[in-house]
C-alpha cells in the first residue's frame, strides 16, 4: 500500500473508540451527529495506515485528500437535513472481484491489472446509494480461485491473528480488514466458501445468502448466478443482517433474483428452545480434518444446547464422492466459460496461475452429457438436503478442514496424512451449501491451542436467511467470541 499523510485532528482515544464501534452503532453516531463523517474517515485512515502494511488486506486505496473531501460533503448533507441511509459517510472497500465505478477491478490477475471499472456491480450500487464512501478494494486470490488470498498483482493478505498465516479466501482481504477494524463492515462473494472460510480464519461473521437473495452481476451468465453469490461480512450478526438487507432485493438484470425482501424483516432476538439441529461433523469420516479442529467444533455444540436446542448427529442419504464429482464438473465448466479465451492465447495463458489453467482444461474436456449429469446429481443432492430439513431446523458443519496455515503455502497438500488431489480439495466442507443453494453462515466458535480462530457453519433451509441470522445472533450473545477475543495485533494501537 502507498503510504499517505493523515491529518492528525482526531485524538488517539477517540480514534480507537470510533474504529471499535460496530457498524450499526457507528451509523447511529453519524446520523445523530455525535460523530462527524470527517472524524470517522480520519480515524479509519489512521487505522489503515497503521495496520494495513502488516497484512495487505486493502488494495488500490484512494488518496486521503479525496476521501476526506467526500466525508466533508457527507457532513454538509447532514447539516442540511439530508441522510442518505444507514451507511452515510461510512468507509467501505469493495472486494476486488466486484466492479466499483472509478476503482480498479483487477480480480487479482495481471491480465486486468489497473483496469478501472466504469460501472458498479448491483450490490455495490446499493451500498453506494446507502451513503458509503469507497476507500479502495479488498484483496483476493486470482479470479477468486482458491481460499488463499494471494496474487501477483497485489501480493498476499495475512491473517489478522498472525500475519504470517493465511487469511482464507476468496474474501480474505475483507475478513482481515474487518478483524483489524480497518472497515466497519465488508462485502464479499461466495462460490466455494469465500464468505465462510475467511470469516472462520479471522474470527468474524460471514453469510452466504440463499441463492438469488443478492443479485449477482449484472452478468449474462445465468449459470454463474446459480453457484456464486455476493453477501455480507461483519463483526456482529446485526451488522451482517443490515448489510444483507442493503444488498438484497430483485433486479431486472438478474431474472433469478428472489422477488422480495419481506422475509428478511424481523427481530434477530428469538427463543430457540426445542429447535432441532443436525450435526454433520466430518460426514462420517469422509472429510479429513486437521487434528483438534473437529473436537473444537464439537465442543461448540454445547453452546447450542445451552440455547435450548436439541442437537444430534446426522448424515445425508447421499454419496459424498458423488457430490465432489458433481462439484468438479460445475466449477470447471463455469471457470472454462469465463477464461477459455484467455487460455486460448498462449501469451495470456502464461499469465494465468496454474490452478486456473487446470480448471479451464478440465472444463474444456467436459461433454454436454457430463454437464447434464452433474445437473442431475445436484438436483438429487438438493432433495437429500431437503429431506434432512424435514427432521431438523438447522444443520451444522465446520467452516474449514484446517486452521490458518503458512501464508507462503498456496494450498495444503495433505490433511491428517491424507493427500489433497486438487488445489481446493481442502475446502470440500463448504460445497454442500453452495450446491444446495441454501443460506450458510460461519460463526466463530473458538481457537486452537496455538490461538488460531475457527468457525462453524449454520445452514438453514432455502430462503430461511433470517432464521440462520437469528440462531447466529443467539449464539453470538451467548459466546461473544469477537468482542472478547480481538486480534493481539490490536494491542499495538496507533
Amino acid at each position: 500500500m502507498t503510504r499517505f499523510e493523515i491529518p492528525q485532528n482526531v485524538p488517539a482515544s477517540l480514534q480507537q473508540e470510533i474504529v471499535g464501534l460496530d457498524a450499526l452503532p457507528l451509523s447511529e453516531a453519524i446520523r445523530t451527529r455525535q460523530l462527524s463523517c470527517r472524524e470517522v474517515m480520519q480515524a479509519y485512515l489512521e487505522q489503515i495506515e497503521h495496520y494495513n502494511p502488516k497484512v495487505n488486506a486493502l488494495v488500490a486505496m484512494r488518496p486521503a485528500t479525496e476521501l476526506l473531501a467526500e466525508a466533508d460533503e457527507r457532513d454538509h448533507l447532514l447539516a442540511n437535513g439530508q441522510w442518505l441511509g444507514w451507511m452515510h459517510g461510512m468507509p467501505q472497500a469493495v472486494k476486488d472481484l466486484a466492479a466499483c465505478s472509478g476503482l480498479p477491478t483487477s480480480m487479482g490477475s495481471p491480465l486486468f491489472a489497473g483496469q478501472v471499472a466504469q460501472h458498479d456491480a448491483i450490490a455495490v450500487s446499493r451500498v453506494r446509494a446507502a451513503g458509503a464512501i469507497f476507500v479502495g478494494k479488498t484483496n483476493v486470490p486470482e479470479f477468486g480461485l482458491g481460499s488463499q488470498s494471494y496474487n501477483s498483482v497485489f501480493g498476499t493478505t495475512g491473517n489478522a491473528y498472525d500475519p504470517t498465516l493465511c487469511a482464507g479466501g476468496s474474501s480474505g482481504g475483507a475478513a482481515t480488514a474487518l478483524a483489524l477494524r480497518l472497515l466497519p463492515v465488508a462485502d464479499g462473494s461466495d462460490m466455494m466458501g469465500s464468505l465462510r472460510n475467511p470469516a472462520a480464519f479471522n474470527n468474524v461473521y460471514g453469510l452466504r445468502p440463499s441463492q438469488g437473495r443478492v443479485p449477482f452481476g449484472p452478468t449474462p451468465e445465468l449459470f454463474a448466478q446459480q453457484l456464486a453469490t455476493e453477501g455480507p461480512m461483519g463483526r456482529s450478526v446485526a451488522d451482517v443482517a443490515a448489510l444483507l438487507r442493503t444488498q438484497a432485493g430483485p433486479h431486472r438484470a438478474t431474472p433469478l433474483a428472489l422477488s422480495s425482501t419481506a422475509d428478511l424483516i424481523g427481530p434477530l432476538q428469538r427463543d430457540f428452545a426445542g429447535a432441532r439441529i443436525g450435526w454433520l461433523g466430518d460426514l462420517g469420516g469422509h472429510l479429513p480434518m486437521e487434528p483438534g479442529l473437529l473436537s473444537l467444533c464439537e465442543s461448540a455444540l454445547a453452546d447450542f444446547r445451552d440455547l435450548g436446542c436439541q442437537v444430534e448427529n446426522c448424515l445425508p442419504d447421499y454419496d459424498p464422492q458423488r457430490l465432489w464429482r458433481c462439484w468438479l464438473a460445475h466449477r470447471a465448466w463455469l471457470v472454462a466459460g469465463n477464461l477459455a479465451q484467455a487460455h486460448a492465447d498462449p501469451a495470456r495463458r502464461a499469465l494465468l496461475k496454474p490452478e486456473a489453467v487446470w480448471e479451464v482444461e478440465n472444463g474444456l474436456r467436459l461433454s454436454a452429457a457430463d454437464v447434464y449429469q452433474a445437473s442431475l446429481d445436484r438436483s438429487d443432492w438438493y432433495r437429500a438436503v431437503d429431506k434432512l430439513f424435514e427432521r431438523y431446523d438447522f444443520l451444522l458443519l465446520p467452516s474449514a478442514q484446517v486452521f490458518p496455515f503458512d501464508a507462503t503455502l498456496h494450498w495444503p497438500k495433505a490433511i491428517a496424512g491424507r493427500d489433497m488431489d486438487t488445489y481446493h480439495r481442502w475446502m470440500e466442507v463448504v460445497i454442500g451449501a453452495t450446491l444446495a443453494g441454501i443460506p450458510a453462515m460461519s460463526v466463530p466458535v473458538g481457537f486452537s491451542p496455538a490461538g488460531l480462530p475457527m468457525g462453524l457453519q449454520i445452514m438453514g433451509p432455502a430462503q430461511a436467511d433470517l432464521a440462520v441470522l437469528q440462531l447466529a445472533h443467539a449464539h453470538e450473545q451467548l459466546t461473544q467470541w469477537v468482542r472478547n477475543c480481538p486480534p493481539p495485533l490490536l494491542q499495538d494501537a496507533p
